[in-house]
């Protein structure tokens, strides 16, 4: 009987839902069961092992470049798990490695892209690291002027419409870029016809080395949402329920024909811009470390902590596992053949 007055009493005003959630843990009022939650953290550190040891590969000369995701890991996850593998669609920007992994890309893929072998599955090893592509997993190849790929996916979207498909497509960018044509463009045009995209700006504070208070006019990317008809939301980057939950909204929003959601999360940026870059020259020592305290992977390992989701044990085990997994990567993808010189050409001029 009491189970019976709770739900009646659920539906009629929404009191005891409210009660019964706050007697629940965060990822059980989102519907996350404790392995998802364990999940998201695996993709997240497996994220920044990769990262870190690209950036190892890079300062021994055997990999040319990285642009990293550090400190963006939670926006990343927490975003890619609202959506259907294999289903949505994805044109991803180049800091977006977790995402990709949650979609499906491996970390050997990865790793075959870093070393620009032939079996790299976004572009044959002909494009430098970070522009990711892979057709089966519906991820569109991105190319190096900043923001083109938010008009792909308002394309993408609009053809997902026209021919009646269920599909819904994530897009991201810095908050940089979000100051580029190209973004205001697809936003627009995607909120003048409702169009199912979310549109992710991963706020990292700085656009290389210009600190966000110079780059946005008024400080907010979410702000920008109303001008062009849609939900503009402002979340915290560093946690990966919070992001999940505002993307799932966005995206059963989308499903419902109610059109796209700009969401701006507000991350951090732990290493320079990119291995071209040396943060010290514009940030002073200070700041870099009061970023650290913000650092989404401490922030997801409290939680599990916290609920009894895992213990010292299972953080070694799993830290072994993806030690193990980023090993194996390197070792094989270094070990694979670059294209055949015959390849030059392909897919860069038309064939008969």
């Amino acid at each position: 009987m009491q189970a019976v007055d709770f739900q009646v009493s659920e539906h009629r005003d929404g009191r005891g839902r409210a009660m019964k959630e706050a007697t629940m843990a965060r990822h059980e009022a989102l519907g996350l069961t404790a392995d998802q939650v364990r999940e998201m953290y695996y993709y997240m550190l497996l994220t920044r092992r990769l990262d870190e040891r690209l950036w190892l590969l890079q300062r021994g000369g055997k990999i040319p470049f990285v642009i990293s995701p550090q400190g963006q890991e939670a926006a990343q996850v927490g975003a890619a798990f609202a959506f259907r593998r294999r289903q949505d669609w994805f044109t991803p920007y180049y800091r977006d490695l977790g995402v990709n992994l949650v979609v499906g890309v491996t970390p050997r893929e990865v790793m075959l892209s870093a070393f620009a072998r032939g079996a790299d599955p976004a572009s044959g090893g002909k494009q430098m690291p970070s522009h990711w592509g892979n057709r089966p997993l519906n991820i569109v190849s991105g190319s190096s002027p900043v923001t083109t790929q938010v008009l792909h996916a308002v394309g993408i979207a609009q053809a997902a419409r026209m021919r009646g498909d269920d599909v819904v497509v994530y897009t991201a960018c810095g908050e940089g870029s979000s100051n580029q044509g190209d973004f205001h463009e697809a936003l627009n045009w995607a909120g003048l016809h409702k169009l199912p995209v979310i549109f992710m700006v991963q706020n990292n504070e700085y656009a290389i080395s210009v600190p966000l208070s110079q780059q946005v006019a008024g400080g907010s990317v979410a702000a920008r949402g109303r001008g062009y008809g849609m939900p503009g939301v402002e979340v915290d980057g560093t946690d990966v329920l919070a992001v999940y939950e505002v993307v799932k909204e966005a995206h059963e929003r989308a499903r419902r024909g109610e059109g796209p959601t700009l969401i701006e999360a507000r991350c951090i940026r732990i290493t320079s811009h990119s291995s071209d870059d040396d943060q010290r020259r514009y940030r002073d020592p200070e700041e870099i470390a009061a970023v650290q305290v913000r650092d989404p992977i401490r922030k997801a390992r409290q939680y599990l902590f916290e609920h009894g989701l895992m213990d010292e044990a299972a953080e070694q085990e799993l830290e072994r596992k993806v030690a193990a997994i980023v090993d194996d990567a390197t070792d094989w993808a270094e070990a694979q053949p670059y294209a055949a010189p015959e390849e030059a050409l392909r897919h860069v001029y038309k064939e008969g």
